[in-house]
């Protein structure tokens, strides 16, 4: 059982919950009401719990009975409460989309990285205002999902202003926000991707710097070597911004190498691995993020979650939520794909969905309910976090906490 932290805002107390994630494993150890199998869980599972809010922190946590007298009171019911989502993985601030391209690809065509200039487009022909609308929409529609915390991308408009506009609008709504002007070469300058790169490493770079916390690049077979990606990271990492990077999606390369190397918060999809690899993200910090929506959108192969999590590596879940190759918001949708078909259980698909993505954002303040964390909270309709993949497509979310304030 956890104490108060000394904080003295208005206090709320969630008590009567049949399962608390924590996500701090000595409390599902330390636990009396702890199975054999929940002492082993990363979950920190509490049986019979309560969870006090002061402000918007977390300030205690452990048994229903034993929870301290508070200004407020809410009753769980016998529900689940979990960590908000933590969306490390993004592409939010665009116009139009794609559904012609998914048609025909649903009908037999294979995706590459090329549908991105349809986006392009649309995103350079619209309004600040419509892009901020689009943004704000799937913003409400991921935190009715649960997703408390999200990273968003640029990397839709390719050139100076359109990806300054896209991390100012995206930065009025996160801290998380990722310049990716690296996406692919611009089509302005697909005669010359040497002068594309010095653009990114250059004057787009001292426009987008201000707005932003990390820097990305798509290391792919058509998009950027990892001559280019080193190139572009490195840049970057000197104006402050820190690297994560598109890693190893649609072919064997040398994103993942890369990532380690140059201490990348993320490798980010990780779908074709040699075991150099995944000997090289054990052995290092970079965390394993992986984005089953986009393989469940492109009938692509499914990353081998299984293979990662064995071998010791830092696995996060996100949506990669884009209007080409994974338009989803929800990371309940993808916590049941990683579960169905990349080899996770339901507790180490939870964590990842939580937990994980902070580590992918080298967050220690939120994917947690513990003392001193954020009071980002999700109440399921369910007694326990394992329904999220038994019962997969149904809108489990019943109530959402963000910052201590109830906003599902």
């Amino acid at each position: 059982m956890s104490s108060s932290t000394g904080r003295t805002g208005t206090t709320t107390a969630i008590t009567d919950i049949a399962t608390l994630v924590t996500n701090d494993p000595s409390l599902g150890r330390g636990s009396p009401r702890s199975s054999e199998l929940e002492s082993g869980s990363p979950l920190g599972l509490i049986r019979d719990a309560a969870v006090v809010i002061d402000g918007d922190r977390v300030v205690w946590t452990g048994e229903s009975s034993k929870a301290p007298a508070t200004d407020n009171r809410v009753r769980a019911d016998g529900r689940a409460v979990l960590p908000g989502f933590v969306d490390s993985h993004s592409h939010l601030v665009f116009a139009g989309d794609r559904t012609e391209e998914f048609n025909a690809r649903m009908s037999g065509r294979a995706y590459s990285a090329g549908g991105i200039r349809t986006t392009v487009a649309a995103t350079r022909a619209a309004t600040d205002a419509e892009l901020e609308a689009n943004l704000t929409r799937f913003l409400t529609e991921a935190l009715r999902q649960g997703t408390t915390t999200f990273e968003t991308k640029s990397g839709y408009g390719l050139t100076v202003a359109d990806e300054a506009r896209a991390l100012r609008l995206a930065a009025a709504h996160t801290d998380e926000v990722t310049y990716l002007g690296a996406h692919i070469v611009s089509p302005d300058y697909a005669d010359d991707p040497a002068a594309y790169v010095a653009l990114v490493t250059g004057e787009m770079l001292d426009a987008c710097a201000p707005h932003a916390r990390w820097i990305d690049a798509f290391c792919e077979k058509g998009a950027f070597d990892g001559d280019q990606a080193r190139a572009i990271l490195t840049a970057g990492r000197a104006k402050g911004l820190h690297p994560r990077i598109h890693a190893n999606q649609l072919s064997h390369g040398p994103g993942v190498q890369l990532a380690v190397e140059l201490d990348a918060a993320s490798a980010d999809h990780c779908t074709h691995l040699t075991d150099a690899d995944v000997d090289a993200l054990a052995n290092g910090d970079t965390v394993a993020t992986l984005l089953p929506g986009a393989e469940f959108s492109t009938r692509a192969e499914w990353p081998d979650a299984r293979r990662l999590l064995d071998a010791g590596v830092t696995v996060a879940l996100s949506t990669d939520c884009n209007p080409g190759s994974s338009f989803t918001s929800s990371m309940p949708f993808c916590v049941a794909l990683a579960v169905r078909d990349m080899g996770m259980t339901p507790d180490e698909a939870v964590w990842s969905a939580t937990a994980g993505g902070a580590a992918a954002l080298r967050r220690t303040d939120v994917g947690r309910i513990t003392p001193g964390a954020y009071a980002d909270l999700i109440l399921l309709d369910a007694p326990s976090h394992i329904h999220l993949a038994y019962r997969p497509g149904v809108p489990l979310v019943s109530g959402v906490w963000r910052r201590g304030v109830r906003v599902v």
